[in-house]
């Protein structure tokens, strides 16, 4: 088989790359990103059994995979606005839904994958279909390469996406701000002590404060609010703590300890609007092209879009080596299997989403401890509604 052309470096298109060298198969990555550590590559993420893990086995990556979990990061806990518990699971190690570091397991992929594989510095100005019906990507440069087989694993803003659909992102009426605390156990102690050891929300029908144990000390903290774009930009986000001050302002009477996740963040805030696709996007097939990941299927943060986009490249990349000599058969087979599953991820969390929307603050704690203990408890990871 030719060298595969993958456009993106993100988790989705270094497994894919990965497990396509497992099988011998050749691929060639091209990333807008000047280097691998260019820019900061994210927080957490916790890789599940029943997806992210089966891409890390099909790498052949379990045990490097295994040294970077961080225990003790899956405990889960729900306060109410005022600070008190509602519902806390502790990490008692049987949890199928381990912990790492996004960057550190990017770095393990890259790490696996022949030197030059990747090509740095290749943003995408447009890709398009030949007349002799291969597609040829052309890069801000001005360098073009052409491809057999092209994968767009570019995310939400894919430039390989129009050779197969004419879908693009929409705003889901959410965006989250994010920012972090150093040395929380020490400079932050009551933010600290109500985080705990893992993940912790408190959430309101239209806002929540949400916080995660990184690393060492620090605490990653996510603060939703579900507001129309010019609400957001009447923020000046350049301003630190104004811009603080401002979404601070709609969590008044919340506890202190909570609302300095916002006003007490060692960073500025960052604005990060959510975007989704269509939820049961697909389209027809198109020989010599493919998506996975967010480009396939972008929808709001649920805990799914890395591990989903892992398993839609390792399945890909198992289809190829599956039907040597015929890659039409092998992209038939990987999106005939990915647009149900990304659907059914979707359709789901959507359907959470309205079910908690105008809920009273007791309702929709309610709900979030019913579902998250079926979760821990090994139930559907899929229907998020019920």
């Amino acid at each position: 088989m030719n060298t595969v052309t993958i456009i993106g470096a993100g988790l989705g298109g270094l497994t894919l790359a990965r497990v396509l060298h497992v099988y011998g198969i050749p691929a060639a990555v091209y990333e807008a990103e000047a280097s691998a550590g260019a820019r900061a590559q994210g927080g957490m993420l916790d890789i599940h059994d029943y997806n992210g893990q089966i891409a890390i086995e099909a790498a052949e990556l379990m045990d490097e995979f295994r040294g970077l979990i961080l225990e003790g990061r899956q405990q889960t806990r729900f306060l109410d606005r005022a600070g008190t518990v509602l519902f806390d699971k502790a990490d008692d190690g049987t949890g199928g839904r381990p912990e790492v570091q996004r960057g550190e397991l990017r770095q393990l992929l890259l790490d696996s994958l022949p030197a030059g594989t990747v090509r740095w510095g290749h943003k995408v100005l447009e890709a398009c279909t030949r007349e002799d019906g291969r597609h040829e990507v052309t890069f801000t440069d001005g360098s073009v390469v052409v491809s057999d087989l092209l994968v767009g694993a570019d995310g939400a803003w894919s430039r390989v996406r129009p050779l197969l659909s004419s879908a693009v992102p929409e705003y889901a009426g959410t965006a989250m701000v994010e920012t972090y605390l150093y040395e929380a156990d020490t400079r932050h102690p009551a933010t600290a002590k109500a985080v705990g050891g893992g993940s912790m929300g408190a959430v309101a029908s239209d806002e929540g404060i949400m916080a995660h144990r990184e690393s060492g000390d620090t605490i990653h903290a996510y603060v939703s609010l579900t507001r129309p774009p010019d609400w957001f930009a009447a923020i000046d986000f350049t301003d630190p703590a104004g811009a603080a001050a401002r979404v601070a302002q709609e969590f008044a009477g919340w506890a202190p300890e909570l609302t300095a996740l916002i006003t007490d963040g060692d960073t500025p805030l960052v604005l990060r609007p959510q975007y989704l696709l269509p939820l049961e996007h697909r389209w027809d097939r198109v020989p010599g092209v493919t998506l996975i990941g967010d480009a396939a299927h972008l929808m709001p943060p649920n805990g799914e879009g890395a591990n989903l986009a892992m398993l839609d490249a390792a399945e890909l990349a198992q289809a190829l080596a599956a039907h040597p000599g015929d890659v039409e058969a092998a992209l038939s087979e990987h999106e005939q299997a990915m647009f149900p599953r990304s659907a059914r991820i979707a359709i789901g969390s959507a359907e959470f989403e309205a079910a908690m929307a105008g809920q009273t603050e007791e309702a929709t704690a309610e709900h979030l401890i019913k579902v998250f203990s079926e979760l821990t408890a090994g139930q559907s990871p899929v229907d998020l509604s019920h």
